[in-house]
């Protein structure tokens, strides 16, 4: 499914990629979430929340984090409790950003040491609520891209009710920039 579903409660986000070739920098993806209020929706996040952080109510975890990519099944995953979000956060955009490994040329990697999509094997995540996959999918539509939205979710005013839309969105950006600029108008 990859339409509008409504009344969400407790969403996961899951990403895999497969490992880096034996001698070559590690594939790292993280997945970062941004939540906005209803005075800025589509501007400064109220909260960012990836690798190392958690949102301060709690409301949104990252419940696996790998640098590397090895392992079994989805190598990160973040939780999003949007039924426990106070009433002032309306949207929250959830994306993904590959970290570079510093400066020079890598193996797999553009001519200026950056990895895309591209670079990156297996690439692919899964969005879900309890059994119910919402969407899945891999970023072939956004090869040339360091970093990319997945997700929309948008309360309705006055219901309260979340819905989600799949925002599949490249980005040629670094993790900072990428942070700024993740939540603006398409």
């Amino acid at each position: 499914m990859t339409g509008v579903r409504k009344g969400l409660a407790k969403v996961e986000v899951a990403l895999r990629w497969d490992p880096s070739r034996a001698g070559t920098p590690a594939n790292d993806l993280d997945v970062v979430a941004a939540v906005y209020g209803a005075a800025d929706p589509h501007g400064t996040p109220l909260q960012l929340v990836h690798f190392g952080s958690r949102s301060p109510d709690g409301t949104i975890t990252l419940n696996r984090d790998s640098h590397t990519g090895q392992g079994f099944g989805f190598d990160e995953v973040m939780t999003l409790e949007l039924d426990r979000m106070g009433p002032q956060s309306c949207r929250v955009v959830v994306g993904v950003v590959i970290q570079q490994a510093g400066a020079g040329v890598n193996a797999g990697a553009g001519a200026d040491g950056t990895k895309t999509f591209a670079d990156i094997g297996g690439t692919g995540f899964r969005i879900r609520e309890g059994h119910t996959d919402l969407a899945q999918g891999d970023f072939g539509s956004v090869s040339t891209a360091t970093a990319a939205t997945v997700a929309e979710f948008s309360r309705e005013g006055s219901s309260g009710a979340w819905s989600f839309d799949l925002r599949l969105r490249g980005f040629d950006a670094d993790p900072e920039e990428f942070a700024r600029t993740m939540g603006g108008v398409d």
